[in-house]
């Protein structure tokens, strides 16, 4: 069977407003993707825990935390990532009833079909993963809308009457909140939208 991997990656600041930013990327990745409400719901949930961890771990405050969501057409999983430049292996914990703080990897645990810490890909650090079963979603058909977040290189996207090529695509916040995507575009100046900023798009499936 051939695979079609998916993804859509972006950096997050070390900041408590990065667990919302990223819940409504993710959000706005699913819904391009046909995801039904019961797997944005979980999926959302899974990625605030691991984002909240990454936040929580020590690490100088410059470096950012990196967020990757992935689909997989062989096996109809998606897979969430979060990376950042601690030191260590998270552990699950089971804290007491009376312990209010120390669930977030019970969680994931108990939310993914499996999840896993690695090393972080190309820099210190780590990367703890969580992937789900979707078997339903349907991230890539030759031309449709798309939020601005699930936008990658190599696309086209139409830009008032035009089709321009993208040749990279890099996320930032927005003073008043939320994220921004930032498209560098063949034959036109860089394009900055809001991260759910619809957007037309065509390109084979990456294979």
């Amino acid at each position: 069977m051939l695979t079609t991997l998916i993804d859509v990656s972006f950096r997050l600041s070390r900041r408590p407003r990065s667990v919302p930013r990223a819940r409504s990327a993710l959000h706005a990745v699913l819904a391009d993707w046909g995801a039904g409400e019961e797997l944005r719901h979980t999926a959302e949930l899974v990625l605030s825990e691991l984002v909240t961890n990454a936040l929580r771990v020590r690490a100088p405050s410059d470096r950012q935390v990196g967020v990757r969501i992935a689909y997989s057409t062989s096996d109809g999983t998606l897979r969430l990532e979060v990376s950042d430049a601690g030191a260590g292996r998270p552990e699950v914990r089971r804290p007491g009833a009376d312990e209010p703080e120390g669930r977030g990897l019970w969680v994931v645990e108990a939310l993914s079909l499996r999840w896993g810490v690695g090393p972080r890909p190309g820099g210190i650090g780590k990367t703890v993963w969580s992937e789900l079963k979707a078997p339903a979603l349907d991230p890539a058909p030759a031309t449709r809308q798309v939020a601005a977040i699930a936008v990658r290189a190599g696309q086209s996207v139409r830009v008032g009457d035009a089709w321009h090529t993208v040749r990279a695509v890099r996320t930032e916040p927005q003073p008043t909140g939320g994220l921004a995507v930032v498209l560098g575009l063949d034959g036109r100046p860089p394009l900055r939208l809001p991260a759910g900023e619809p957007l037309a798009v065509r390109a084979p499936a990456v294979q």
